[in-house]
């Protein structure tokens, strides 16, 4: 049985070597509202225009800004306000980032609960690394968001590809599949999505507990961030010993701190949580 885990692999690591594989394109809606926060020129009212042409993505930005993590002394009826209070560099990240979510569905009912699992997972790691940049670094809380939306995009075009060619496989053989090529095909991907160079080594470097970097970036902030969702559970990752892994280091943080006791950081991940599910 391992030959199917092999054939997948083989298939899709000859696939990325030879630029065959299809990689998903940023939907629309992206596209166009980084085009305007990149355009010198462009006003918050020209990204109103885009974002309120999808009436789910404006409805969910309004809510962000009326969170506990943005609420200012009124609350915001239009996405005119929304924008103008979250500034033009959070919006659309934030937008790009949400308007990702339409990518992970599918037809096959074991495929699309794996994606929807997958993007549960992404917008629990981006609430949490929206919180830890706020709160222990000089990164930007945005970009810090979008990093933990795009950590696991690499899943998608394997998922796509096991619908695709209608493969029967066990759930623990697909995890040994993803596990082992997806940081490679999302780093592709936002190399291919042109992503700031700070987030392009992000699905690769994640999970690579040993890195060492002059620094705090994104990929530390995004391997805190999982840890810290698994941490009390049974999962792997759990039985490593946490002092050990330098990103806490360079966060500032105490890898035996249980963030959920602090009740402040504790509401602040819950809200940020909540706002991109």
């Amino acid at each position: 049985m391992a030959t199917i885990i092999d054939t997948i692999k083989s298939d899709l690591t000859e696939a990325i070597e030879n630029d065959k594989l299809v990689l998903p394109t940023l939907p629309e809606v992206a596209l166009k509202v980084r085009e305007i926060a990149e355009a010198e020129d462009s006003a918050i009212m020209d990204l109103v225009k885009v974002i309120s042409n999808d009436t789910a993505l404006s409805a969910r930005i309004i809510r962000v800004c009326n969170s506990p993590l943005f609420r200012g002394t009124r609350s915001i009826e239009n996405l005119n306000m929304a924008v103008s209070r979250l500034g033009m560099a959070y919006t659309s990240n934030l937008a790009m980032g949400l308007a990702m979510e339409q990518m992970f569905q599918a037809t096959s009912d074991m495929i699309d609960k794996r994606l929807r699992h997958t993007w549960q997972t992404s917008t629990e790691v981006a609430g949490i690394c929206h919180v830890l940049a706020q709160h222990y670094t000089g990164l930007k809380a945005d970009q810090a968001t979008l990093a933990g939306l795009v950590h696991l995009i690499g899943v998608l075009p394997i998922l796509r590809y096991v619908e695709d060619q209608d493969i029967q496989i066990s759930s623990i053989m697909l995890d040994n599949v993803i596990d082992e090529i997806h940081p490679r095909i999302g780093t592709l991907i936002l190399q291919k999505w042109d992503f700031p160079r700070e987030l392009q080594n992000v699905p690769e470097e994640y999970a690579n507990f040993a890195r060492e970097v002059p620094k705090a970036d994104y990929a530390d902030l995004v391997m805190v961030a999982n840890l810290q969702l698994v941490a009390g559970t049974d999962h792997p990752w759990t039985e490593m010993n946490w002092k050990t892994i330098s990103a806490f280091n360079r966060l500032g943080l105490d890898p035996d701190t249980d963030m959920n006791e602090e009740e402040d950081l504790s509401a602040q991940m819950e809200a940020a949580m909540a706002l991109l599910k």
